[in-house]
C-alpha cells in the first residue's frame, strides 16, 4: 500500500478549496483518505494553511511522498510565510520625542 499526501478538492466550481489528506495513490483525486491533515484556501490572502506539522512528519516517516504541490505547501509552512504578512517597523513615539528636543 503506497500512500501519497496530496490535495483533495471540496469547494464548489470556482471556489476552489482543499483538504490535505493521505491516501492511498491509485485511489482516486478525492476518495477516501487515511487521514486529513490540514486544510488549504488558496483564495484568501490572510492564513491559506491550516496543517498538523507533527501528523506529516509521521506520515513521511512511515514512507508516504508529498505531491509536488504539497511539498512546496509543506516546505513555506515550515518557514512561516504562508500568508504571512510582512512585518512593519514602525518608530515609537518614546523614542522620536527626545531626538526632536535636543
Amino acid at each position: 500500500m503506497a500512500l501519497k499526501i496530496r490535495l483533495s478538492r471540496i469547494g464548489s466550481t470556482h471556489q476552489p478549496h482543499y483538504r490535505i489528506v493521505v491516501a492511498e495513490t491509485r485511489s482516486r483525486r478525492d476518495g477516501d483518505a487515511v487521514e486529513t491533515l490540514g486544510t488549504y484556501d488558496p483564495r484568501t490572502k490572510a492564513k491559506q494553511v491550516n496543517l498538523k506539522l507533527d501528523r506529516v512528519d509521521y506520515w513521511i516517516g512511515k514512507g508516504a511522498k508529498p505531491s509536488d504541490t504539497l511539498h512546496s505547501i509543506i516546505k513555506r509552512y515550515r518557514r512561516g510565510l504562508t500568508g504571512a504578512p510582512a512585518p512593519v517597523f514602525v518608530a515609537k513615539a518614546a523614542d522620536a520625542a527626545p531626538a526632536a528636543a535636543s
